[in-house]
């Protein structure tokens, strides 16, 4: 046989445009959906270990389980129960109790008010993955007032008072100014500069922190408090426990003003009590508790 003076090629399949075009469109659609499927896997798996990780977080948390009564521990309804520092702040019942849940575990200052009664404070300590149960009693006021209705800040009062022993000069002051412009993290940075207050930490297990201690009556510390003179510190006009934790305040944020009084002699009537002999240290706050 002669050879053929023509090659032979395989001869291409001819496909439709309409083809291509739906061949392409499933390619296309195909990517689409697993760029859109890897995403959610992704978001699913982050929202399942931010879920977990609530609940590692809410077994810290502890609860705060209280009641308030009255000196005939009849319960008193309508009391304000605030956590000094935080946002945490509730009003009792009719059966006088109140709760607090997710409390992050530490130690705070606890304020119990109510209208005609004398306010109290505490130290509480919360534990993580528990319930601190509390109880409070208010005594009847012995300074009871007509209900007045007003559409001033609770602030302007007080601080006008404020203004008014500033003037008369008995004391040390520090004003909303200088604590701006000072800008310190601490209350316990402004009684620092001050002549008659030795602030110092005290280490022992009742009443440690931060204190507030008289130079003119023994207010250095030994070891473990001996022989210190506690000031008495007021927050909004509330008295707080002795040796207070001033670690314990609001920031300085919420500081309107601070007074100090170093002795008996010095403090105003208001500020009066059986043992003020170490002084007096008032702090009052923008919004008053």
């Amino acid at each position: 046989m002669s050879s053929s003076p023509y090659t032979i090629r395989p001869r291409r399949r001819a496909y439709p445009a309409a083809l291509l075009a739906v061949t392409c469109g499933l390619l296309m659609a195909t990517t689409a959906a697993d760029a859109q499927v890897r995403p959610s896997i992704i978001d699913r798996a982050k929202q399942d270990e931010a879920r977990r990780e609530a609940l590692r977080n809410a077994d810290r948390f502890g609860a705060i389980d209280g009641v308030v009564t009255d000196t005939l521990l009849q319960p008193l309804n309508a009391a304000d129960v605030t956590v000094v520092g935080t946002t945490a702040r509730v009003v009792t019942g009719a059966n006088g109790r109140f709760r607090m849940l997710q409390v992050p575990p530490g130690q705070y200052l606890l304020v119990v008010r109510r209208i005609g009664y004398a306010p109290t404070s505490g130290i509480i300590e919360v534990p993580a993955s528990d319930t601190l149960r509390l109880a409070y009693t208010l005594a009847r006021s012995t300074m009871l007032l007509d209900t007045i209705r007003t559409f001033e800040r609770r602030i302007s009062t007080r601080m006008a008072e404020f203004e008014q022993r500033r003037a008369q000069g008995g004391g040390q002051f520090v004003t909303r100014e200088e604590i701006e412009r000072r800008g310190s993290l601490q209350v316990y940075d402004f009684l620092r500069n001050m002549r008659t207050i030795d602030v110092s930490r005290i280490t022992d297990q009742m009443f440690g922190g931060m204190v507030a201690l008289s130079r003119r009556e023994a207010g250095s510390v030994l070891g473990e408090g001996a022989g210190a003179c506690p000031m008495q510190v007021f927050l909004d006009g509330i008295v707080l426990p002795r040796f207070f934790n001033l670690e314990l305040l609001p920031p300085p944020k919420q500081i309107a003003g601070i007074e100090v009084y170093s002795g008996a002699s010095s403090i105003p009537p208001q500020f009066g009590g059986p043992d003020r002999r170490c002084g007096v240290v008032a702090v009052w706050t923008r919004d008053g508790y």
